[in-house]
């Protein structure tokens, strides 16, 4: 086989970080390559260089067996590059077909080219089973439709070489094995895919080979077939990790949070949450299962306060600590009121809801403190940043970069220091390792069982079922705006929890 892609040397430094050291490696034409490593190991970095958002600052790279200098991200697409980001790329007040057509509007006769798109796209979505609105807009769509969208984007430019930068972390298993398909009749045709990913059982069910980075350089490369998970955990972090976490006796207290009859209707007069009823006592994880976009992400905005604001109609009623919040009138401040009650609010998306990029780290750890006293002296604030830092193992540890300079992995590490350090009463999860590596999924893990155990009371919306395995005492399964079931950890059971993922009630 020839080879498509060839890293020679490359490195990249930001500053005083050195995101990339010298890699080299090469990836065969027509196979399916992975790339592993921790948050921050580089292998974003070096994919952004790969698709021209980044130049590197030595090294070479080639496209089947010649040397481009890729500027770029057109210059990427025009030698047959492709990427799906990590984070959507798309204009959410405009329809998939327009976010598709963005750059390739075909001069001025957009409506005859746009009907001529649609076309297309339309049998693309056939041949490869992609339900996705064309006049649809972004903005009303689930996170798992959104990366449809982005993965149409790339079949319609027919990529050669595609990048796909955790492309499972918002899809469900089902949605997930319809990506592997595509990506297998990819390989058929004799294109190309760079698969990064934090899911190891993806890396070994999917890839032909696999190359291992820690802190920006490569460490192994290594035919699939020739490996298993411990021995990639082990060459992604340096040490073993472990399973299986201890957990406490569940010791349950008073019931936290109480939910009755929560109703949800939108702006459009659509109904999302319909008669939910559960409570959540300290001393407890309640997590909930479901396929995304059927009301959990309602749910979590309702609870934190950012719900009431924009023409919804919430009926029912929710306690807090014996506080009762009014869904009835508009209210801005309710979101800092339940925060001084005690809740705390990792949100499903980080970016959108629970961090700005362009501020720093210790501007980010300080949002929602800043009108505590002690906050108002910048030494102090960082640092108390530099301990969180320390505490949650973020690389790099300087409190003075932007936020945007950090992985994935690392901002949703100090989102969560951030949450935690309040020491909440009510702790609201969404999605607490959607994209970050298997240590840090160990530590997330570790530090939301060290809540639960010091008596905080946490409600978790997991699309990873294995998640919810590992830390739920009880679980709630929703399905279009409902509670279709409950169980017990004890009673865990894969198979029945899928059946009322799909809506098949009891």
């Amino acid at each position: 086989m020839s080879t498509a892609v060839e890293f020679r040397q490359i490195s990249k430094r930001f500053g005083q970080v050195l995101a990339n050291d010298a890699v080299s490696f090469s990836i065969e034409q027509g196979t399916i390559h992975g790339i592993i490593g921790e948050n921050g190991a580089g292998k974003s970095t070096l994919m952004s260089i790969l698709y021209g958002y980044y130049q590197a600052d030595a090294g070479d790279i080639l496209i089947n067996g010649t040397v481009q200098s890729i500027r770029n991200s057109h210059g990427a697409i025009q030698l047959g590059i492709g990427m799906v980001h990590q984070h959507f790329m798309l204009v959410e007040d405009m329809t998939v077909l327009d976010n598709i057509m963005l750059g390739m509007e075909g001069g001025f006769r957009l409506r005859s080219h746009r009907s001529k798109i649609a076309a297309e796209l339309v049998k693309l979505c056939e041949d490869y089973g992609l339900a996705i609105k064309l006049d649809a807009r972004i903005n009303t769509l689930s996170v798992g439709e959104q990366q449809r969208v982005e993965i149409l984007k790339q079949l319609y430019r027919d990529a050669n070489i595609l990048i796909l930068d955790e492309p499972t972390a918002v899809l469900t298993p089902q949605e997930t094995e319809a990506l592997f398909v595509i990506l297998r009749l990819f390989k058929q045709q004799g294109k190309t895919i760079i698969l990064i990913t934090h899911k190891l059982a993806e890396i070994l069910a999917i890839t032909d080979e696999v190359t291992v980075m820690r802190a920006g350089a490569v460490v192994a490369a290594l035919q699939t077939a020739n490996t298993n998970q411990e021995d990639l955990a082990y060459k992604m972090v340096g040490r073993s990790v472990a399973t299986e976490l201890p957990r406490k006796p569940l010791a349950q207290g008073d019931a936290v949070l109480q939910v009755e009859d929560l109703c949800l209707q939108n702006a459009l007069g659509v109904h999302l949450l319909s008669s939910l009823n559960f409570s959540v006592r300290s001393g407890e994880i309640v997590a909930i299962a479901g396929v995304s976009g059927n009301g959990q992400s309602e749910l979590l905005e309702i609870l934190a306060g950012m719900r009431n604001v924009n023409g919804d109609k919430i009926a029912g009623s929710v306690h807090i600590n014996g506080y009762q919040p009014n869904y009835h009138k508009k209210d801005t401040t309710l979101a800092a009121k339940l925060r001084k009650l005690g809740v705390s609010h990792v949100p499903e998306d980080r970016l959108r809801d629970g961090v700005i990029k362009d501020f720093s780290v210790w501007e980010n750890i300080l949002l929602g403190q800043q009108t505590e006293q002690i906050y108002l002296d910048k030494k102090k604030c960082v640092a108390a940043s530099d301990a969180l830092l320390r505490q949650f193992e973020v690389r790099p540890l300087d409190s003075h970069l932007r936020l945007s300079q950090l992985s994935g992995g690392n901002q949703q590490k100090i989102v969560l220091a951030r949450e935690i350090a309040a020491q909440p009463k009510l702790m609201l999860v969404g999605q607490p390792t959607r994209g970050v590596d298997i240590g840090t999924i160990q530590r997330i893990h570790t530090e939301l069982l060290a809540l639960r155990d010091s008596g905080v009371a946490i409600l978790l919306v997991s699309a990873e079922l294995e998640e919810i395995r590992a830390l739920a005492d009880r679980v709630l399964v929703m399905s279009g705006g409902r509670i279709t079931g409950e169980l017990n950890i004890a009673d865990y059971d894969t198979t029945r929890i899928g059946l009322l993922m799909g809506g098949l009630h009891k």
